[in-house]
């Protein structure tokens, strides 16, 4: 694989699925004829999959000095089962939840129904 992807929003998203247009903003796209570049990696190819109707893709070869991007992790500090009893212990009680008096709400009283088309034609007959 090369480390750099072009992508180029060719079609418009109008009339796609949600989850098409969630993709497209997603990889960074947000007008037809954009285009961005983005490390090649198994989620960004997922990503390009899903919505490959809808865009130009280039293979473009990555600078010298350009390094794919890590997540950096701290050794020894995985969450452990005593930090997280100990994190909840120290943390202040949630406040309860209040969502207005009862007075505000409405009634629930049945509202009265009207005659149906049914009815009206037998007691006009």
């Amino acid at each position: 694989m090369s480390a750099r992807l072009r992508l180029t929003l060719r079609r418009s998203t109008v009339g796609t699925n949600p989850s098409a247009r969630g993709t497209v903003r997603a990889l960074g796209l947000h007008r037809i004829g954009q285009t961005v570049e983005l490390q090649d990696d198994v989620a960004t190819r997922g990503q390009v999959r899903a919505v490959r109707y809808l865009l130009d893709v280039e293979e473009v070869a990555a600078p010298a000095g350009d390094q794919p991007a890590t997540r950096k992790t701290t050794p020894g500090k995985a969450a452990t089962a005593k930090t997280a009893t100990a994190k909840a212990a120290t943390a202040p009680p949630a406040a309860p939840v209040t969502r207005g008096s009862t007075s505000s709400r409405r009634a629930a009283t049945p509202t009265p129904r009207t005659a149906t088309s049914a009815s009206k034609k037998e007691t006009q007959s």
